[in-house]
């Protein structure tokens, strides 16, 4: 596949560099935007309040799938019911929330694990495949929450759970399965 991602910190450089390595095609967009054209995938990874800055400097957004691995820090544009949504306002496409729940400081550890830590994601129908391969192609077991509404919502307000766990144990990989799969 074709991947560009906006956002070359620890998420969206992290992620870029796994998909590599899974021999996907990926260009890295910072700052200065550029452009996704030809991308069958678009992965927006840049804090929240920066997805409009962000995109608005990115030309070539032709409806392609966006998977939405913001993080909300900061006030929310209270003019869409999730960050999700305000990407799919922008570029358009079959639109996912994922990789906004696992901690980019653990990339570099997700193959070692005895088990593949799982990834929760929301996504619209045209999203999902997708979105699952390339959850699968990081190391990561998908564990679907549901469509966008409310899935996408529901996980970016996990974020609070997630950090006050962190502060517990620094950061961490999670597992969910069915009885008798732990």
């Amino acid at each position: 596949m074709k991947i560009t991602v906006v956002g070359r910190g620890h998420v969206g450089g992290g992620l870029a560099g796994l998909w590599e390595k899974a021999g996907h095609e990926v260009t890295g967009l910072g700052r200065d935007g550029g452009d996704a054209a030809g991308a069958d995938i678009l992965v927006v990874a840049v804090p929240g309040p920066a997805i409009a800055d962000a995109l608005a400097r990115v030309s070539g957004l032709a409806g392609q799938v966006a998977i939405d691995a913001c993080n909300l820090y900061g006030p929310r544009d209270d003019s869409f019911p999730s960050l999700s949504h305000q990407v799919k306002s922008i570029v358009g496409g079959p639109t996912a929330k994922s990789f906004s729940t696992n901690f980019a400081a653990m990339y570099d550890r997700i193959a070692a694990q005895r088990v593949r830590p799982s990834n929760l994601f929301a996504a619209e129908p045209a999203a999902r495949e997708t979105t699952e391969q390339l959850i699968r192609d990081v190391g990561f077991d998908p564990v679907f929450v549901g469509d966008l509404d409310p899935g996408a919502r529901l996980l970016e307000d996990s974020s609070a759970l997630t950090r006050a766990v962190a502060g517990q144990l620094g950061p961490f990989f999670y597992r969910y399965g069915p009885p008798g799969e732990l």
